[in-house]
């Protein structure tokens, strides 16, 4: 494994775990992005489980593979609910731009996915 793969695992390890934490930190942030037929507080929790166990996984080369799965799974999930986003009236980031940037990094991120898990 490279050195530039093992740097990029602990970077979104510690992001994905970050992000994972705050769901329980600031639940009501990511509101916005949950439908409303779902229930916000189950969905949420769920969300930030999986992102916190992915971030976790990607730390340690036994588990790197499969969180990479897991990471590359998660952002497919996350795709359309972003596309969702952008067409709603006030996207739950805030501008459409920022909406619209979320898109293309999406793809960025699918990648980062598949670069781990192809080097893991």
């Amino acid at each position: 494994m490279s050195i530039f793969i093992l740097v990029i695992r602990i970077i979104f390890g510690l992001f994905l775990g970050y992000a994972g934490i705050m769901h329980f930190v600031k639940p009501k942030f990511f509101n916005g992005f949950i439908p409303k037929p779902l229930p916000k507080l189950t969905v949420n929790y769920l969300a930030g489980f999986v992102e916190l166990a992915i971030g976790v996984g990607l730390l340690f080369n036994i588990t790197a593979k499969n969180s990479a799965k897991a990471f590359f799974i998660l952002m497919l999930v996350f795709l359309p609910l972003h596309i969702w986003d952008l067409f709603k009236e006030k996207p739950a980031i805030g501008s459409k731009k920022l909406a619209i940037i979320r898109i293309p990094l999406q793809f960025v991120l699918l990648y980062v996915a598949y670069l781990i898990y192809s080097n893991s």
